[in-house]
């Protein structure tokens, strides 16, 4: 088969996308909602009792980081279900002896998914303006960070959803990894505040990146410099697809 199977690929991202549609409490309502709670407590509660972090008001400080750990979690969940469900029904079969080339197939799942993250996001951005004092001084690079976080997280979920074999699985990884890692990352402080020792242990976080890098296009502050945090997304981004590309070379999990 040559050239790209575009009909394909817009079929299963419209299936995706509707799935998404039919169940807008569990999809957007209710990250959103969490989210808003952690402005209310830290940003309100608890940031107005906390001096400003290197000149910005403390819930205005954490936003970034919330907003990158909705996009994280929600970006493996979305794509982690989206795949492992066919298989779970067995309907992966159709998938897999149909006329797609397996990365046309990984496009419309990690899209899809991706979109929803990066949709989850900016209502989660607009959600804290109502909450806190916002300003967004690099609007392209947050857009970049937004769109490359979501993308490899959503192939990082895809990888994920083909490796469990069941649905406790799904959450093992998230709830256990990089949940922690999200909030050990910096999403509610600067490393800066560390000690030098534990500053140089979270340096192992891939997260700290992350985060850095998009804090750093809201207020020009970041942990760690612009070219090392877009670096290490796009090494983990490269490592993700070449992941992918082995699990359909080689069929690993694929059938059962």
């Amino acid at each position: 088969m040559t050239g790209l199977n575009l009909h394909a690929i817009a079929a299963i991202y419209r299936f995706e996308m509707n799935r998404t549609w039919r169940t807008p409490l569990q999809s957007i309502v209710s990250p959103v909602l969490s989210t808003s709670l952690y402005f209310i407590v830290f940003g309100g509660a608890i940031g107005s009792r906390m001096q400003s972090v290197e000149g910005v008001p403390y819930g205005a400080f954490i936003v970034p980081g919330l907003i990158m750990l909705s996009l994280l979690t929600q970006s493996i969940a979305n794509a982690s279900f989206a795949i492992y469900f066919p298989k779970f029904t067995g309907t992966i079969y159709e998938l897999l002896s149909a006329p797609v080339a397996w990365w046309e197939a990984v496009i419309a799942y990690v899209g899809a998914a991706a979109t929803k993250s990066i949709l989850l996001g900016l209502i989660i951005l607009l959600t804290a303006a109502f909450f806190v004092p916002l300003r967004i001084e690099h609007p392209a690079m947050m857009l970049l960070f937004l769109v490359l976080t979501a993308t490899t997280f959503s192939l990082f979920g895809f990888i994920i959803g083909i490796w469990a074999d069941g649905f406790e699985k799904l959450q093992v990884i998230p709830l256990l990894i990089v949940t922690p890692l999200a909030f050990l990352g910096g999403s509610f402080y600067s490393i800066s505040m560390l000690p030098p020792f534990w500053q140089t242990v979270t340096l192992f976080n891939p997260v700290v990146y992350l985060i850095s890098g998009f804090r750093w296009s809201f207020y020009g502050l970041a942990d760690v410099s612009l070219g090392i945090s877009l670096g290490m997304t796009l090494f983990f981004l490269a490592a993700c697809i070449a992941t992918v590309g082995w699990i359909f070379k080689t069929g690993y999990r694929l059938k059962n």
